[in-house]
């Protein structure tokens, strides 16, 4: 399964690793400022 998470600030990098941990997530962090 696929996640996407818009905002890479602390809460989502939070989110985005909470998904990394299980390996059934393929995660993708955008961020408006890069």
């Amino acid at each position: 399964m696929k996640v996407g998470i818009i905002g890479a600030g602390v809460m989502g990098a939070g989110i985005a690793q909470a998904f990394a941990i299980n390996e059934e997530y393929a995660v993708v962090i955008c961020d408006i400022s890069e």
